[in-house]
């Protein structure tokens, strides 16, 4: 059978596309261009991908297949000549706030693998590596506890693992040991009850029982070689105080890590002491998120130019009880300031015993209750003070749910929102830990990477070399499509559109597959021209690895590269649809028929305009923005004009606008929840009366979900309906013409037009 050179497609009639009739040429690099609307993505998502997908999750088993998200067959008589198909669309990554770009591309996995490998723990108390304990070690530090103190001594042979564990039990019941601690709670062996394998369960094994004192050194050497012999070189020592004398204390003593001075322990370092998304890793104060909540004092004062007396305090405000206007009263004459005064008049003092209280200062306070007046001294609480204690105590959902609108994140003070336990912070290598690591920016982590050896003995060198190999291959990938700005910590969630789809790129690079029909949507977009020779070199590298690439793509340097073009138009919609000019980028330049070739040649030009708006005469100015990468940037922002902040990908554009700019004025103007980079003011917002975000996400929350729906065009359509004459003399009410309500929606597809039936085990 001669080799295929091209897809063949025919008749594909996919939306708008006019039963068009293509040849592509395969292991070349094809862009497909046209107005937006034209039908590229029709001809290149809809058409050859759907079909190059749903050919190859056909040829699997009935059984694999319910578990895949077929798409449907699309519309078209015959295509011949495709590969399976892959592909990376605009749609951003994960919102999982436990994602990161370090998760997202694997490169932190075989992070944690080299750390557990090749790391070298230190002490937290003196900053010297720690070293293994030996047995005598370990008498001494249990023996230096109050003599009389009761103990058991423990083998933790299994730890947060899933199993039920029963020929486990039979094992150590043949060995002679009586008692066992199973998830907290101490059993004789016999009576263990049976465990789900489906949970993690905690085993220990009671070596010993102990009362400390003189002359039990060697039995204590012998139950602690027997508990380390049990659990791999772990013992853990379990004090047992009599009831009302406190909690159990746990003290992990190790064969392999534990410092002399504090008696800091590491259990085992293996991969998932690392994980932020196990329990056994993750930072147990803030769960491995790596924020927390706190009241913030922009929220509870949200306007500062409001006096006390007119509710500069937010939570205060709403309130009809004279009680908080007395307090501010009293605190007034304690402390010499008028309540009419605003906010940012106060005296520093004022406002930070108003917020944080007054400490061991009592202030006279005079109440009026309804005609019962009675005084009192003590100190003041504070706002935020009383608003976490009420927080904290209160069983109601609602207050819960009223104080978490004055409720902020902020990075996690117990991990400094490295989002690990203290034991994996203690884990490093050439003077980092992993979370330090992950901080860097990919261009800083790549060479990072590329000191490590110089950091580790020859015989750690042979462990880590692969390890090695893998992360720096994929950082050079993420640096080839221009992603060298971002941190490996970085939320998923916070990428935009043409990022996530160069991380996904940046994958699929380092699968090296052949034979593959890769569709892209764009990945130019948002990228500096600067990084577009990168991300091109990218793909003809995917092309010359002997995949087919399709990128629909609107960007000249990316179209004048591109093996063949293919130009859909001529206009939009319903004037799409057809194949207007195709071949090398000089044939569809020099086609008269083509827009895009127009643009190519020089024959139409985008003319710069000869007049500007002259503005409103008013700014925005931002003072002393440093959030992420910006030094202490002030920066005007006129107002009444189009305004275009551009730079290199990576160089601060983001952090200015939407994190400093847009997240302090959503805050001030539209009482959002919002954690801006931090900045010294922002001065201007009185001349605006709301801000709107406008970014890449998808729109549609339901399937139901469209432009008319979006846009509310449909509900004065819905009210012209029922006025109707007819509608009026059967009772009908714009829900009757709502596809989204009983009544007025087809029930046979609840609204949806089409019906889904599950044909994965028919043949």
């Amino acid at each position: 059978m001669p080799e295929l050179k091209k897809i063949e497609i025919r008749g594909a009639r996919e939306h708008n596309l006019k039963g068009i009739d293509i040849d592509i040429p395969r292991d070349q690099l094809v862009v497909i261009t046209g107005l937006s609307g034209s039908g590229k993505s029709s001809l290149a998502f809809d058409t050859i991908y759907a079909e190059g997908q749903r050919r190859y999750v056909e040829s699997l088993s009935a059984y694999a297949r319910q578990f895949l998200e077929m798409m449907g067959k699309p519309d078209v008589e015959h295509i011949s000549g495709l590969s399976p198909a892959i592909s990376i669309e605009q749609k951003t990554t994960s919102k999982n706030p436990r994602s990161t770009v370090g998760t997202v591309t694997e490169i932190y996995d075989y992070l944690r693998l080299l750390f557990a490998r090749v790391g070298t723990p230190y002490s937290p108390a003196t900053g010297l590596p720690i070293e293994a304990q030996q047995v005598q070690d370990m008498v001494d530090r249990i023996m230096n506890l109050p003599e009389g103190t009761r103990a058991y001594l423990l083998a933790p042979i299994v730890r947060d693992r899933k199993g039920e564990y029963r020929k486990e039990f039979l094992e150590l019941r043949k060995q002679g040991f009586q008692r066992v601690k199973v998830d907290g709670a101490f059993y004789e062996i016999d009576e263990v009850p049976a465990l789900d394998k489906k949970f993690r369960h905690d085993i220990d094994v009671v070596v010993d029982r102990l009362v400390i004192r003189p002359g039990l050194e060697t039995r204590l050497a012998d139950s602690l070689r027997t508990a380390l012999d049990l659990a791999d070189g772990i013992a853990v020592l379990e004090t047992a105080p009599a009831a009302g004398e406190g909690e159990p204390e746990r003290i992990t003593f190790s064969e392999n890590f534990a410092c002399p001075v504090s008696g800091f322990t590491i259990p085992e370092i293996e991969p998932r002491l690392f994980s932020f998304n196990a329990p056994y890793g993750a930072c147990p104060a803030c769960d491995g998120l790596g924020v927390e909540l706190f009241f913030d004092e922009r929220l509870v004062v949200p306007d500062p130019s409001l006096p006390l007396a007119d509710g500069a305090i937010a939570p205060w405000r709403k309130t009809k009880t004279p009680y908080f206007l007395q307090t501010i009263e009293a605190l007034a004459k304690h402390y010499g300031f008028r309540p009419r005064t605003p906010w940012k008049d106060l005296p520093e003092r004022v406002r930070r015993v108003l917020l944080h209280g007054s400490g061991d200062e009592e202030i006279r306070f005079r109440y009026d209750d309804g005609g019962r007046v009675y005084t009192v001294t003590r100190s003041f609480e504070g706002v935020i003070p009383n608003m976490e204690r009420r927080y904290r105590e209160t069983d109601s959902a609602w207050i819960r749910e009223e104080f978490e609108r004055y409720q902020n994140n902020r990075p996690c003070g117990a991990c400094g929102g490295y989002r690990l336990k203290p034991e994996a912070l203690a884990v490093k290598i050439g003077g980092r830990h992993i979370g330090e690591v992950t901080e860097l920016a990919i261009r800083q982590a790549l060479a990072w990477v590329e000191s490590v050896p110089e950091s580790l003995t020859p015989q750690r060198n042979e462990i880590a070399r692969a390890i090695l190999k893998e992360i720096r291959d994929r950082l050079g990938f993420l640096v080839n499509v221009g992603l060298d700005y971002l941190t490996l910590s970085r939320s998923a969630g916070t990428l935009s559109g043409g990022e996530s789809q160069r991380i996904r790129l940046a994958s699929q690079i380092g699968s090296g597959l052949t034979g593959v029909l890769y569709v892209l949507d764009e990945p130019s977009i948002g990228l500096h021209q600067r990084d577009n020779g990168r991300l091109l070199t990218t793909l003809k590298n995917l092309r010359d690895q002997g995949n087919t690439v399709i990128v629909v793509e609107h960007d000249e340097e990316a179209i004048r590269t591109a093996d063949h073009v293919i130009d859909i138009g001529p206009g939009a919609g319903v004037h799409g649809g057809e194949v207007v000019a195709q071949g090398t980028p000089e044939e569809v330049a020099a086609s008269p028929d083509s827009l895009t070739g127009q643009y190519l040649s020089g024959t139409r030009k985008i003319p710069v305009p000869a007049t500007r708006r002259p503005g409103s005469g008013k700014a925005l100015r931002v003072v002393g923005a440093t959030g992420n990468n910006l030094r202490n940037v002030t920066v005007d922002f006129p107002l009444g004009k189009f305004v275009c902040v551009t730079g290199v990908s990576g160089s601060g554009k983001s952090t200015l606008t939407i994190e400093t700019l847009f997240k302090t004025a959503s805050m001030r103007l539209n009482g959002a929840r919002q954690t801006p980079a931090p900045c010294e003011a922002v001065l201007g917002l009185e001349h605006l009366d709301k801000v709107i975000d406008i970014d890449q996400r998808p729109i549609g929350r339901t399937p139901r979900s469209n432009p008319a729906t979006y846009t509310g065009a449909f509900t004065p359509i819905r009210d012209w309906f029922a006025g109707l004459p007819e509608a009026k003399a059967r009772g009908y009410k714009p829900g009757r013409f709502s596809f989204n309500v009983k009544g007025g929606r087809c029930e046979a597809c609840q609204g949806d037009g089409v019906i889904k039936i599950e044909m994965h085990f028919l043949p």
